[in-house]
Order: C-alpha cells, then sequence, then structure tokens
C-alpha cells in the first residue's frame, strides 16, 4: 500500500477510535476527484472547535512524532498540528472550528483507494474551495485538474457561495474572478 494512503489510514483510525469528526483534505482528496499526482503528505481536517484543542495535540502527538520541535505549542499557536508517522510521512492537521470547517466534514465522505483502504475525503466542491483560497500557483493547477475530471457534476452555486466570504476574509476578492476563469476554460 501506498506509504501516504497506508499513513492515512493511521491517523483515521486514531481519529476515529477517539469519535472525532474529520475529513482528508489536499493531495488524498485530488487522487480522488483530480487527475492523479504524487502527494507526499496528508492533509486533515480535525474538527476541535475553539478551546480545548490541547487535548486533541496530545493524543496526536501520542501516536505520532512531532515534525518540529515543541509541535504543541506550534499547533496551539497557528492551528496546524505537524506531525510525522512512523515511515516518515508528514501529518498535516488543521484544526478546525469555523463553520466552514464543520460544512467540509459534514460533506465528506468514504472512499476506497486501492487496495481497499477506505478514507474520508472531501467533495469536489469543498477542495475546490480550500485550494482556490490557499491560491499557490500548484493549487490553481489542481483546481484545473479536478474541474476537468468533474465537469458536469460540480456543485458551482455551492462553491461561490462558500469562497465569497473567505476571499472577503482574506481581502482577495478577486480569487472568485480566478476561478471563474479557470470554469470558463476547464469545463468542458
Amino acid at each position: 500500500m501506498n506509504e501516504v494512503i497506508q499513513a492515512a489510514v493511521e491517523l483515521q483510525s486514531v481519529c476515529q477510535d477517539q469519535g472525532w469528526r474529520f475529513s482528508f483534505i489536499g493531495g488524498l482528496a485530488l487522487l480522488r476527484w483530480g487527475n492523479p499526482r504524487e502527494t507526499v503528505d496528508a492533509d486533515l481536517i480535525l474538527l476541535t472547535g475553539f478551546g480545548g484543542e490541547e487535548r486533541f495535540v496530545r493524543v496526536l502527538l501520542g501516536h505520532f512524532e512531532g515534525r518540529i520541535p515543541d509541535a504543541e505549542t506550534f499547533a496551539l499557536e497557528r492551528r496546524v498540528l505537524l506531525l510525522r508517522s512512523r515511515a516518515g510521512v508528514g501529518l498535516d492537521i488543521s484544526l478546525g472550528g469555523l463553520p466552514y470547517e464543520e460544512r467540509v466534514v459534514d460533506r465528506s465522505s468514504i472512499f476506497v483507494y486501492p487496495p481497499q483502504a477506505s478514507l474520508r475525503t472531501c467533495s469536489a466542491e469543498d477542495l475546490i474551495v480550500l485550494k482556490a483560497f490557499a491560491g499557490r500557483s500548484q493549487d490553481w493547477a489542481d483546481i484545473e485538474r479536478v474541474i476537468v475530471r468533474q465537469t458536469g457534476t460540480l456543485d458551482w452555486d455551492y462553491v461561490r457561495q462558500q469562497l465569497r466570504p473567505l476571499a472577503q476574509l482574506k481581502g482577495e476578492p478577486e480569487i472568485l474572478e480566478q476561478l471563474e476563469r479557470r470554469r470558463v476554460e476547464f469545463e468542458q
């Protein structure tokens, strides 16, 4: 089994054993919704809310090694826990608490990766929103892959509705225009 998928299975197992709400995002979701590209880590939204994040972080640090010195403090200050699986795969856990992050988890579903590894991943629409918000050049290339592969199945009204307030919060309303240009260009 691919080391990244195996690491994701291990992380998901811990989350499920704890009864936590979560969803994989990033490269693993892209493998599901877009054209596959190599991914070297597993990205996850873990719903922790605001206040009490320490217990989530400590449980995870009990199962996985921190990738940076004082990973706990970093996580509590920046809301991202950077871990490493036993095989050395990076695990990036976003400590989620926003209503949109809760929607991402609520809309997520199980996908079976070969060979028979079931992982909870975000929807194609939420992957587009998250990647557009991040806005790096690789994110835009990933969005294009999703648009091409999912043409005719995407709920663009939902994407716009979720992305608009995030783009305003970031102070970059032009994100919506950039996404629309790609939708027109790549939707077949």
